[in-house]
């Protein structure tokens, strides 16, 4: 079993500072962690722990909903895959159904020049505060990736706001997710193997169950750490980085008691086509485009989305495969 301490924990207070120095010692941590590992703790005076406790609060409350209520908001009615996600809905391998519901939140878009797939008005369920707490959680989690997408640019060697105009209408979204008890769970997954399709996540959660593939492909377990989010790359890193930073693949397995995580994917513009960046090196990867991505993967996964591909109201164009990126994972421990 992974111990807290194997994976790093890195203090992004820094970030906030203006002293350029103290922006540099984070960004140098930042792509140490990154580096070796792809998951990583982050701490700092950034964190408001009291948005999270709301969160959390609202979660269980909207989650003891009867079905019929929550699915008056589900995910297949909406504009912008935004909305309830029931049990089954998810299915990251043929006939293994993801034992949690649910539910997503993008930005709340009312005006975008140009149809896009992931950029809309969001369906809210009709429950007072939902709405509130969940977009104060999501304005003060964005504003923290803002600052690490700056980080980023000077861990690799860019100029520090270097992703600031390539995220203003980005398809990032915050996932409320709820894995209920179930005495029989153990030997189940409660979400399949996968990369983050995205930049990178934060992720907030309850109770232990995340688990990663290591640099030997054996899967670890990662154990909460109190005061401290859990941070790993995504697909989109990967390719900016030209491969110095490896998506992670990672699971939740043997989930015991109830358990609620909340991951918000931070993502560059849908239009934006992401790239290496690395400078002095030749491109590992070919580039591809943000939303594009985002878009194909999660069609390959819910339900009703793959009902529509079947049906041949959806084609999907030039859809990466669900295991394109991160570490592989050791024929012993898949």
């Amino acid at each position: 079993m992974t111990e807290p301490h194997l994976l790093p924990i890195v203090d992004i207070s820094g970030l906030g500072s203006d002293a350029i120095d103290d922006r540099l010692a984070v960004a140098r941590e930042l792509d140490r962690a990154c580096a070796d590992f792809g998951f990583l703790y982050i701490t700092g005076g950034q964190l408001e722990g009291a948005l999270f406790d709301r969160l959390i609060a609202r979660a269980r409350t909207y989650f003891a909903l009867d079905h019929k209520t929550k699915m008056a908001s589900y995910i297949g009615l909406s504009e912008n895959h935004s909305g309830y996600v029931p049990v089954g809905e998810e299915q990251f391998a043929e006939g293994t159904a993801d034992l949690k519901e649910a539910y997503d939140i993008n930005h709340d878009y009312r005006r975008i020049d140009g149809r896009r797939r992931l950029l809309g008005p969001n369906i809210w369920p009709d429950m007072p505060g939902f709405r509130e707490d969940v977009q104060a959680y999501y304005q003060h989690v964005t504003g923290i990736g803002r600052q690490l997408f700056r980080g980023f640019a000077l861990a690799l060697g860019l100029d520090e706001h270097h992703f600031d105009g390539l995220a203003r209408n980005p398809p990032s979204q915050l996932r409320m997710i709820h894995y209920p008890f179930d005495a029989g769970a153990q030997d189940r997954p409660g979400i399949g193997s996968h990369t983050d399709y995205e930049c990178f996540t934060l992720l907030f959660a309850t109770a232990p169950g995340l688990q990663i593939v290591d640099k030997q492909g054996n899967w670890q377990d990662v154990p909460l750490v109190e005061g401290a989010m859990i941070m790993n790359i995504g697909d989109m890193m990967e390719i900016l980085s030209n491969g110095r930073y490896v998506a992670t693949r990672h699971r939740v397995k043997k989930v015991p008691e109830e358990r609620y995580s909340f991951a918000l994917f931070h993502s560059l513009d849908y239009d934006h086509v992401v790239a290496p960046v690395v400078k002095g090196q030749p491109p590992r990867y070919a580039p591809l485009r943000c939303g594009e991505h985002l878009y194909n993967q999660t069609a390959q996964t819910f339900a009703y989305l793959k009902r529509r591909i079947a049906s041949g109201e959806l084609v999907l164009h030039e859809a990466a495969p669900l295991d394109s990126f991160g570490q592989r994972v050791s024929a012993a421990t898949a």
